[in-house]
């Protein structure tokens, strides 16, 4: 029996390894006793409500009938033994003849552990912790080690392999995307001789809202690796977007174009800074920033491009080929200046995926030996989705909408409505 009151103090009261915590005991028995309660409460309900039927000999149909046996349940407190109460239903179904049973919504008969621990495996899993490791790790500090088992996890990617084959065949057609993001991530899980290619693709709905539209593998993000992507999602029922943001390095242009053409292209700043300063001496790199900032942070398109402009100047006659990875791009770079002053932020880069897949990469980093290119995805899938839960809308996300109607924006604020465009 749990005894709540301590001993004399000593010394050595600290519990040695592998010894639960008073207050643990404490709070597991607690639990125990709480469930328990429950339980029977759930049962006395249920035969209260059916105490006015009975059989031909005046017996009620359904009536207590002992307990089950034992079992061992894991919960956010830790592992707590529960003695659920029997029910003996007599009572027969007249559809189906067979017999009704009582099925408790506090402890299903099939459950081991809690949705919350169940929810809990695969995020670990997920966001670093070796299946190997669920039992030392896990085991004393929820008290037992059932369930933890390496098998169950690779259930677990089971499901999550059928889950993003369901993603990648969904119907297209009653979403529309009007931004898209777009990059290819290389994760490091060996697959014979290449590594995995992400071809990542996340749009902006109508109502401002973020969402990831594909996920696929591709070979070195070709041109080709791209175009079947984005020919798959035209297929489902997918339209054009207004605009598209990626790398300039991409072979995902070539494709949009194909695919695509009426979309308009945006680059990456974040990748173009990256790409400039490789160009030049590190001893330039904090003017050079400082150039670049009055570029893509200008008030409008025209201070935009009197930056570029003084940029040239400036680095023109000593590096011309940093110099022309901004002139021979400007339209591309500063495409978002004809969308809404609010949306500037979220148009520059594609950092909505980069910030993403930093989780993948921590992941893919733990996963030790050779991978499966299924399983790759379905990883990247499931921490895609679980972040995707904590994505914020756009900015002023009522003009998105505008923008597909095709209103028109001067300076990041709107104009007028093209009327010819939203017919």
């Amino acid at each position: 029996m749990l005894t709540v009151v301590p001993g004399p103090a000593s010394d050595d009261d600290q519990p040695t390894a592998g010894e639960a915590s008073l207050i643990d005991q404490i709070v597991r028995e607690g639990a125990r006793r709480m469930l328990a309660e429950a339980l029977r409460a759930e049962v006395d309900a249920y035969i209260a409500a059916f105490a006015d039927e009975r059989d031909e000999h005046g017996h009620r149909l359904v009536v207590r009938n002992g307990y089950h046996q034992p079992r061992e349940v894991l919960t956010s407190a830790g592992a707590v033994e529960v003695t659920a109460p029997r029910v003996n239903d007599r009572r027969m179904d007249p559809e189906t003849g067979a017999r009704r049973r009582f099925a408790s919504s506090i402890l299903p008969a099939w459950a081991r552990k809690t949705p919350k621990i169940t929810e809990v495996l695969p995020l670990l899993y997920l966001h670093g912790l070796s299946s190997g490791d669920f039992v030392p790790a896990l085991g004393q500090f929820l008290g037992s080690a059932k369930g933890l088992s390496g098998p169950v996890i690779t259930k677990l990617t089971e499901q999550w392999k059928a889950e993003q084959r369901t993603f990648a065949d969904r119907d297209l057609s009653g979403v529309d995307y009007v931004y898209l993001w777009a990059d290819g991530i290389h994760v490091n899980i060996r697959l014979e001789e290449h590594k995995l290619c992400l071809l990542v693709m996340i749009g902006v709905r109508a109502d401002g809202r973020k969402e990831l539209v594909a996920l696929a593998d591709g070979y070195r993000e070709s041109t080709e690796s791209w175009a079947d992507l984005l020919r798959d999602c035209r297929r489902r029922g997918m339209v054009a977007p207004a605009l598209a943001v990626g790398d300039g390095a991409l072979g995902f242009w070539g494709a949009l174009r194909e695919v695509f053409p009426v979309t308009r292209e945006q680059r990456c700043w974040f990748h173009k800074i990256a790409n400039v300063l490789a160009a030049l001496p590190k001893s330039a790199h904090p003017g050079t920033k400082k150039a670049l900032a009055e570029i893509w942070n200008a008030e409008d398109r025209r201070h935009a491009l009197n930056a570029v402009t003084a940029f040239g100047a400036a680095y023109g006659a000593k590096f011309p080929k940093a110099v022309a990875k901004i002139t021979d791009d400007v339209d591309e770079l500063l495409a978002f200046y004809d969308y809404p002053a609010e949306h500037w932020i979220h148009l520059r880069t594609t950092n909505p995926i980069e910030s993403t897949f930093a989780t993948v990469r921590h992941r893919t980093k733990v996963t030790k030996g050779p991978g499966s290119r299924t399983a790759g995805l379905a990883m990247a899938f499931k921490l895609i989705e679980s972040a995707q839960a904590r994505w914020r809308a756009v900015n002023a996300p009522h003009l998105v909408a505008l923008v597909r109607a095709g209103t028109r924006f001067e300076r990041g604020l709107l104009i007028e409505r093209d009327e010819d465009t939203a017919a």
